[in-house]
């Protein structure tokens, strides 16, 4: 269980050489700590360090008289902080010696080492975040694309929670009134028809959901693994993407031993692309088998596959075993080398047994029908979904399953409702509605779910 009573600090920066380090510190013993440890380099007017104001000065040990290093203090009072209570910051230089001696200093005068995500966790439970603001903490510290950081910082900003409140007031009122009729039935209570709300309100929930897949791909991207036999330019294709020279490319085949990843930003679409070995029926040796074993297995965890076929060459049986492992799975067939002139138009059929692939002719050298692969990979992965102009609200899965939950039991409700069933089979599923909202914004959610939430963040945050 997540404690409120005792003070908190960490390292807040991430490890490493840098410009500056700040260890931070929250609780009731914040300031107490950092009157011990902080040492200013001219007199304060009040004797102590002012709220909201930069202190220049060093951070000395107290036992030793030792300086640690030169640093800006500042301590920032409850309630009007971060997490609600009292915090200190303290800005030093930027390498983990001296940081890991100012948070060793913290802990011996009286604070405890914060757990993974315990300031975020105290903002949550004091009232300063709800759960799906706090979740888009997260989402803004590791947003890779401009999208993605829009969407994560409107749901820090409350865009979720606000569309969720009236719904789910909607359905408060609902299970309240049908609770009433139970437990008063004998009472004259004025009747109502909560069938409307429940209609709206399952509206409401069906206009978040329809952009939910679109929002979980801004959000946590997609692996798209590029497949094929070796020397079909894999690698060649990976750099036209990239607009830069990642990979190796020689015209010796099997020059790629191993899998390449790299993130492209595709249209604010996290896209982490993989380049695989080439993949053969036989190969040579101990390093080119790895190689293929591995090719296979990032074919697995990938997304979508891009299947490079040599539109120069003849089809080969490995490039129809290779299609093969696609089947079933979302791909892109892409045709490269058309620079070069046609050895014989390879069929669809003939590749990927699937005349439904989307198939798309470039040249990974000149760079021609690139912006048509781009379209290609932006429509399979959005499910022919239109961008909008405005960042999805919905972009966690969690989320998106409670709104599903919400959803399901709303329109069971309204069903029973519309039959006139026993008010006890009603409220039953109103209940659960409102149980599966509150999970997103914390009324409901258990001590389990929140401390498996928080333990996703870093030490420090």
């Amino acid at each position: 269980m997540i404690g409120l009573d005792d003070t908190i600090a960490a390292i807040a920066t991430p490890v490493g050489e840098g410009g500056i380090g700040i260890v931070r510190l929250s609780g009731p013993d914040a300031a107490n700590i950092l009157e011990r440890l902080f040492v200013p380099a001219s007199p304060l007017p009040a004797g102590r360090p002012q709220p909201r104001a930069l202190h220049y000065g060093h951070i000395v040990d107290p036992a030793t008289g030792q300086v640690v290093d030169e640093v800006l203090a500042a301590h920032m009072p409850a309630p009007a902080t971060y997490t609600r209570q009292d915090v200190v910051e303290i800005d030093g230089h930027g390498g983990i010696v001296a940081l890991r001696r100012i948070l060793g200093l913290c802990l011996r005068h009286g604070a405890r080492l914060a757990e993974a995500g315990e300031f975020t966790a105290r903002a949550f439970l004091n009232g300063r975040l709800d759960l799906a603001q706090a979740e888009a903490v997260l989402d803004v510290v590791r947003s890779r694309t401009e999208v993605s950081l829009q969407a994560a910082v409107g749901q820090l900003a409350g865009r979720l929670s606000d569309q969720l409140r009236p719904l789910r007031a909607r359905l408060v009122d609902a299970l309240a009134y049908t609770e009433a009729t139970l437990d008063f039935a004998e009472d004259e209570i004025p009747p109502q028809d909560i069938g409307q709300a429940l209609e709206e309100a399952a509206a409401g929930l069906e206009r978040l959901l329809a952009e939910a897949e679109r929002g979980i791909v801004y959000r946590q991207g997609v692996r798209v693994a590029i497949v094929g036999r070796p020397n079909v330019g894999k690698s060649s294709l990976l750099n036209r993407l990239l607009r830069t020279n990642r990979a190796i490319v020689t015209d010796i085949p099997g020059t790629t031993r191993d899998t390449l990843e790299e993130t492209l930003n595709l249209r604010g679409i996290p896209v982490v692309l993989v380049d695989t070995a080439g993949i053969q029926a036989e190969p040579d040796d101990l390093v080119e088998r790895l190689g293929v074993e591995r090719s296979r297995a990032a074919l697995a965890q990938a997304d979508l596959a891009l299947l490079v076929v040599d539109t120069s060459q003849p089809l080969t049986d490995a490039d129809r075993a290779i299609a093969g492992l696609v089947r079933g799975r979302q791909a892109i067939v892409v045709l490269n080398k058309v620079d070069l002139p046609a050895y014989a138009g390879p069929a669809l059929a003939g590749i990927g047994g699937d005349a439904s692939l989307p198939a798309v002719r470039v040249s990974a050298l000149s760079g021609q029908g690139l912006d048509a692969l781009e379209e290609a990979l932006v429509e399979t992965v959005l499910s022919g979904g239109v961008t909008a102009s405005e960042p999805p609200m919905v972009t966690n899965p969690r989320h998106k399953e409670a709104l599903e939950r919400a959803l399901d039991h709303v329109r069971a409700a309204g069903a029973a409702h519309d039959r006139g069933e026993l008010p006890e089979l009603l409220a039953i599923d109103l209940s659960a509605a409102v149980q599966a909202l509150g999970e997103i914004t914390g009324q409901a959610a258990g001590e389990d779910l929140i401390e498996a939430i928080f333990s996703n963040f870093c030490v420090g945050k």
